[in-house]
């Protein structure tokens, strides 16, 4: 756990953090990701969620915890998540198996995996994790094993729909409904990622899967995201049958990874005018909605401090600054509540990006601040 100077508390740094320009804030101790590693993961690196009776573990929180390692730069605990992540969820290899998605306590009290079916956003954020980790610290390994999961990605968990092209299905298993009809899930595909993944593999079909992203995005409805959506071969895009045109705890992430592209991409703007709507909203509410009907566009609620802190750079990018203030202060809340899994994880993501501490290429590579000496860590094995 990191140690702080005496009066000093997380909640300060945090604040500082915030307050502070960005090149200089990366020079800072990264107190939110210091906590997520004291509270939620084990000294052999596996992420618990200890808000679920299985105390589970996922594919999605070893790929999030990954990529805050490299963002760190500590290659040390970046090696203890990889290494439970292939033992424990890839039968022992990355490049041979997908990972299974949950793994827990089961019913007769051992432990092991608990569903076997993978999860296709985790599986693109090792992937890419891998990838960067492989190109940034100069490990080929790394880029090798990455190039065999992306190679897997595409044969296993995506499928060519006929009038759209190449999609990400949400997992191995279990997506395909019927016969030209499919149950996406548009927050699996972070565009940057899909960019750095054409790059390793160029003319494989990532560049055809980011234009089939781009229009589900654009199909979803009224500016709102749903958390899942069902593809008609015929019909075209339609509301879940099983979910309904509920956006919320999925969709969240969209807001986040499109708020967080590089200013040169050139799906920024078009993609930026699209998440209007929530911003909107976010003005009229003075804080993201818990849930919103992405047809009818009508909202419920008030979402948690991690909603509140994925939507930021999303406001940043749009110049919002007004609502901008307004969710940085509910943000705050995130400290009080160090052992909630999936507010952590949204404000890790987020803040780390506000604070400076990485950025996306054009080409989605991974700009992390490692040039000054202090972002430095020296943790490497």
């Amino acid at each position: 756990m990191m140690r702080l100077a005496p009066g000093y508390s997380l909640l300060f740094l945090v604040i500082i953090a915030w307050t502070t320009p960005a090149n200089a804030a990366s020079c800072l101790p990264w107190p939110l990701w210091q906590s997520f590693q004291h509270h939620l993961v084990s000294k052999d690196g596996r992420v618990i969620d200890f808000h679920t009776s299985a105390q589970h573990s996922t594919s999605e929180g070893q790929s999030y915890a990954m990529f805050m390692a490299l963002v760190d730069n500590d290659q040390k605990r970046f090696n203890q998540l990889l290494h439970w992540t292939e033992h424990n969820l890839a039968q022992g290899s990355l490049e041979a198996h997908l990972p299974s998605w949950q793994w827990g306590r089961k019913e007769d009290s051992s432990w092991g995996v608990i569903d076997a079916n993978s999860a296709s956003d985790a599986d693109l954020w090792i992937a890419y994790s891998l990838a960067e980790a492989g190109r940034l610290w100069h490990r080929p390994r790394l880029t090798s094993m990455a190039k065999s999961l992306a190679g897997r990605i595409l044969k296993e968990e995506s499928a060519h729909l006929p009038g759209l092209g190449l999609m990400l299905l949400p997992g191995k298993q279990g997506f395909s409904l019927q016969p030209g009809r499919w149950r996406l899930n548009p927050s699996y595909l972070p565009p940057q990622l899909l960019r750095r993944m054409e790059e390793l593999q160029p003319g494989t079909g990532w560049q055809e899967m980011l234009e089939s992203t781009v229009s589900m995005l654009q199909a979803s409805g009224r500016g709102f995201i749903p958390d899942w959506i069902i593809y008609d071969a015929q019909l075209g895009f339609l509301p879940d049958e099983a979910h309904g045109a509920v956006g919320s705890y999925g969709a969240i992430r969209t807001y986040l990874w499109i708020g967080m592209l590089s200013p040169d991409d050139p799906l920024r703007l078009p993609l930026l005018k699209l998440m209007q709507p929530m911003a909107e909203r976010v003005k009229q509410l003075g804080a993201p909605p818990r849930s919103v009907n992405t047809q009818t566009g009508q909202s419920t609620d008030r979402g948690s401090p991690g909603f509140s802190a994925a939507l930021m750079p999303l406001l940043n990018a749009l110049k919002r600054p007004r609502e901008l203030a307004l969710l940085q202060g509910q943000a705050q809340q995130i400290l009080r509540h160090p052992d909630h899994y999936y507010d952590q994880v949204l404000a890790l993501f987020a803040l780390g990006w506000m604070e400076g501490r990485y950025r996306f290429g054009h080409d989605g590579k991974l700009q992390p601040r490692w040039k000054s000496p202090c972002t430095e860590n020296t943790n490497h094995s």
